[in-house]
This record gives C-alpha cells, sequence and structure tokens, in this order.
C-alpha cells in the first residue's frame, strides 16, 4: 500500500488531505485481504489478480455500508485512495503512463460490477457463491468448501459491518 504524503501545496498552505480520516480504514481493507485464510482454505489464488480480487471484495462491502451510512463523500474519498495505491503498485509492476489510465479503468469497471453484484448476494437478490465464483475465482474451477470458507467470512463481515458506527469503521475497526 502506498501512503503518499501530502503535497507541497498542501503543506504550505496548510490544508488537510479529505481523504486522510479515511487512511486506517484503507490501511485496514488492504491487512484484511492480505490475510492467509482467503488464499490457504478460501482457495482464492494467491497471485495478483486473486489478491487485487480479494481486497475489492472486502472493499466493495465497506463502500456499501458507507453509502448505508450516509457517507457518499467518504466512499469517494475511500475510492481515490484505492485509485491511488492501485496506480502506484501499476507502476511498481513496470506498467508504463500510456497504459496505467487504461488498466485503472478497468479496475474501476471491476470494483463497479462487484459492488452490483456483491450487493445483490448480500440482500438476497442472487446467489453470493456465484457472485464469488465468477467475480472471485474469475470461472475457475473450486472446491465447494473453499468457497463456503469465503462466503462464511465475507457474511460475518458484512454483519459485523452492520453494528459498526461510522467512527468506528472510519478507524478501520474492521475485526
Amino acid at each position: 500500500m502506498s501512503t503518499a504524503s501530502p503535497s507541497f501545496l498542501q503543506r504550505l498552505f496548510g490544508r488537510a488531505d479529505p481523504r486522510d480520516n479515511l487512511r486506517p480504514l484503507y490501511a485496514a481493507v488492504i491487512a484484511q485481504g492480505r490475510q492467509p485464510h482467503w488464499y490457504v482454505e478460501g482457495a482464492v489464488p494467491d497471485t495478483l489478480d486473486g489478491r487485487f480480487d480479494m481486497i475489492v471484495a472486502i472493499l466493495a462491502q465497506i463502500l456499501m455500508r458507507l453509502e448505508q451510512q450516509g457517507g457518499a463523500q467518504d466512499s469517494v474519498w475511500l475510492t481515490e485512495l484505492f485509485v491511488d495505491d492501485m496506480d502506484g503498485q501499476l507502476r511498481q509492476e513496470g506498467i508504463g503512463d500510456v497504459v496505467v489510465g487504461k488498466h485503472i479503468g478497468k479496475m474501476m469497471s471491476a470494483l463497479g460490477g462487484r459492488i452490483s453484484a456483491y450487493r445483490a448476494a448480500l440482500t438476497g437478490d442472487s446467489s453470493l457463491d456465484e457472485a464469488l465464483r465468477r467475480n472471485l475465482y474469475r470461472g475457475t474451477p473450486v472446491s465447494d468448501s473453499a468457497v463456503a470458507h469465503v462466503e462464511a467470512a465475507l457474511r460475518a463481515r458484512w454483519v459485523r459491518l452492520g453494528c459498526l458506527t461510522r467512527d468506528a469503521l472510519l478507524k478501520g475497526d474492521l475485526g
């Protein structure tokens, strides 16, 4: 995860980055997405794409919860932190300036699609199992027990998120 320092102009004029309050939450999303159980018991591919997909699954839940709490601006700022981080990750992988934007566009499209799929699944309008197989495993055959592990963990997180106050959420209390 990249941690951008305040810009020269922000330091000069004393303006704080409004996204600073969301950095603990973003760090918690990344930490949650890197937990080994997703990749061991859950059989999520331990690849760049697999880690991206796992982080997006967790981020989607957080963005949905912020939306429920009336935190539209918080969602925007959290998404901006995600974009900045992914931009930095792509550049570290050697992706050049010319195509970084295209990759970021695809990532944002993936995030939007996953938010829709996971929202429908978590509200009972569709199957989370199917959404995970399609979006997290990208159609690769995976055992039912692995999918069940991920589904149970994501559902438990969703219930916990529903109990959190905005302040607890912003502190990154994802437990």
